[in-house]
């Protein structure tokens, strides 16, 4: 991508900006009343877990603002900007029915960090209107969040600490950027109350999540449609050809075979580029 996915002090955003980023994304989801998902934008398994960051990062969606209580459906390098007629590209690879909440109930699936600068932890914001309007939006409870420091992850798994270690980063002494290619589970609880209002890709009664990090140059993670159980329009839209119920998408695995520290899928390249 074509933002820095992590930045520590102010000084260094401009610099920051200029390198390529958005290393984390929502592979898998699905609600607790059934049916699946992906976030806006992802390409499915045409895109390889390890290997070098031009290849694995296309489909990551890097948002224009920090705040989770913007607008917009950020973009992928890809496709470019995220549009909402794009859920029916997600319907073709997750099946006809969107995921589908009850009252109070959750969101789960899975967040594939796909290199160093990629990680936890996250935030979700809802737009009843599934148009984008998030700054209107109501924010859910992250459960299970995805690990990291300032969105920071080892290529191992495990979470860096220390000053040290950011102060490096900050003055572009420690190389950044490597594969991880680990999914790890993420739950987020649907406040009890909420109502969909949208009408997108022939889908009604549909919210939108907003699901992302907050750092400081380029937030990333995705936006998936749902639905709330017994809305009358959860029998999903069966007229596109090729939608197969029940398949997954991305290249994550399901949240419910994922560790609290991640699976990992491959050894992936290392990437030669230093952080701002």
């Amino acid at each position: 991508m074509y933002f820095n996915a992590h930045t520590i002090f102010f000084a260094t955003l401009s610099l920051a900006t200029t390198l390529i980023s958005a290393h984390g994304k929502v592979a898998a989801v699905a609600g607790d009343a059934g049916g699946n998902g992906t976030a806006i934008g992802i390409q499915g398994g045409i895109v390889p877990g390890p290997g070098k960051n031009k290849v694995t990062e296309v489909d990551t969606t890097v948002f224009g603002k920090t705040q989770i209580a913007s607008n917009g459906l950020g973009k992928t390098q890809g496709q470019g900007q995220n549009k909402a007629a794009m859920v029916a590209a997600t319907m073709d690879q997750s099946g006809a029915t969107l995921p589908q909440v009850s009252d109070g109930g959750n969101i789960t699936g899975t967040f594939h960090v796909v290199t160093t600068d990629g990680a936890g932890p996250v935030k979700a914001m809802i737009d009843p209107t599934a148009t984008g309007q998030f700054a209107d939006g109501v924010q859910a409870n992250v459960v299970t969040d995805v690990p990291g420091n300032r969105g920071n992850i080892k290529p191992n798994g495990n979470v860096p600490r220390g000053l040290s270690y950011w102060a490096l980063r900050a003055r572009g002494l420690v190389k950044r950027a490597s594969n991880v290619n680990m999914d790890f589970p993420i739950n987020i609880a649907v406040p009890a109350g909420t109502t969909c209002s949208g009408t997108v890709a022939g889908q009604q009664n549909v919210c939108f999540m907003k699901i992302a990090n907050s750092n400081n140059a380029g937030p990333f993670g995705g936006v998936i449609a749902f639905q709330m159980a017994g809305s009358g329009a959860a029998t999903g839209n069966t007229t596109a050809a090729g939608r197969t119920a029940g398949a997954t998408a991305g290249t994550a695995g399901t949240a419910s075979t994922a560790s609290t520290k991640g699976t990992k899928v491959a050894k992936g390249a290392t990437a030669k580029r230093f952080v701002a």
